[in-house]
């Protein structure tokens, strides 16, 4: 379960007490809602499917793989499934190859997501084991799916945006002078990059409204 209000609120009122920006921050554009998502294999089925591709059409993908598929589109049915089957549903062959060391991976028993690692770093490096599934998508799903506290995807571009303004640096920092930054700020680093994201969709819809 992602994390909810109140652990978000928790954290940033933790974080604003380190650093003072949280604070004017929070002030100025309130406190992010939760992001949730699913706990389990098919969170991560849907990360691929909706890789480089609009909403709609991951949509209409997945529900031509739930008919070509069946199955409820359970590990082992995508990993029976034939090259072919999986492109007339809509899979690159990148995709396919994908969706099918995943679901391997979960049938195998190589990975479990109900009894993930509780150390983040031994769980993002059973994920990232499987292929097309990259820090960034294990991150992410730890972060929304798991509600981990600590997490923070310091190579997502919005954070590194935000962390950048937030901090009054003069450019967008590195993925690792991102990461170095946020060391401060354990362990509430989940909390800090959701409310990034709330700041960079904030000044973005600003930006769109009429004078």
């Amino acid at each position: 379960m992602s994390l909810s209000s109140v652990q978000l609120r928790q954290g940033l009122d933790a974080l604003a007490a380190i650093e003072p920006a949280f604070a004017r921050t929070i002030a100025a554009i309130g406190y992010p809602e939760p992001r949730i998502r699913d706990r389990g294999y098919q969170t991560l089925l849907r990360t691929i499917v909706g890789q480089q591709v609009s909403v709609a059409a991951a949509n209409a993908i997945w529900t031509r793989l739930e008919t070509q598929v069946g199955g409820g589109l359970q590990p082992e049915a995508i990993a029976r499934a034939s090259d072919e089957t999986l492109r007339l549903a809509g899979l690159s062959r990148q995709k396919a190859a994908y969706a099918r060391s995943l679901a391997e991976h979960v049938a195998s028993g190589m990975i479990d997501f109900e009894r993930l690692p509780e150390d983040d770093e031994e769980a993002i490096r059973q994920m990232t084991a499987i292929n097309g599934i990259g820090r960034w998508s294990a991150e992410i799903y730890l972060l929304f799916a798991e509600g981990r506290p600590d997490i923070w995807p310091a190579g997502d571009l919005a954070v590194q945006i935000e962390t950048g303004r937030l901090l009054g640096l003069a450019g967008r920092p590195s993925e690792r002078e991102t990461r170095r930054l946020a060391e401060a700020w354990r362990p509430y680093r989940g909390a800090a990059a959701i409310f990034t994201w709330h700041s960079y969709s904030t000044r973005a819809a600003s930006a769109k409204q009429p004078l």
